[in-house]
């Protein structure tokens, strides 16, 4: 595997986003939250069927921890619509 990172990808996340990255960051060992990111990535490509948003969804309508303003995205296989339900106000503050 080719371990030359080449791109940089800047994103922007949530305090409550920042804190769900961390959070596995510290409870799976990671060693920076870059590895982190890139294993929850990894994870989350892996364990989706392909699918497409849908028509009225915007970038800034899909976070981490939830999908926003009305947005979904579809599973091709299955045509489920698939929202992620937001589990910051369970998260313990730091």
């Amino acid at each position: 595997m080719n371990r030359e990172r080449e791109e940089r990808l800047q994103i922007m996340l949530t305090m409550d986003e920042l804190r769900a990255v961390d959070d596995f960051r510290y409870k799976s060992r990671m060693p920076s939250r870059a590895a982190a990111v890139r294993e929850l990535l990894n994870r989350g490509l892996r364990s989706l069927d392909a699918g497409v948003a849908s028509t009225n969804s915007r970038s800034k309508d899909f976070g981490v921890l939830e999908i926003a303003n009305g947005s979904s995205f579809e599973s091709e296989m299955s045509g489920d619509a698939h929202r992620i339900a937001s589990n910051s106000s369970k998260r313990p503050q730091r």
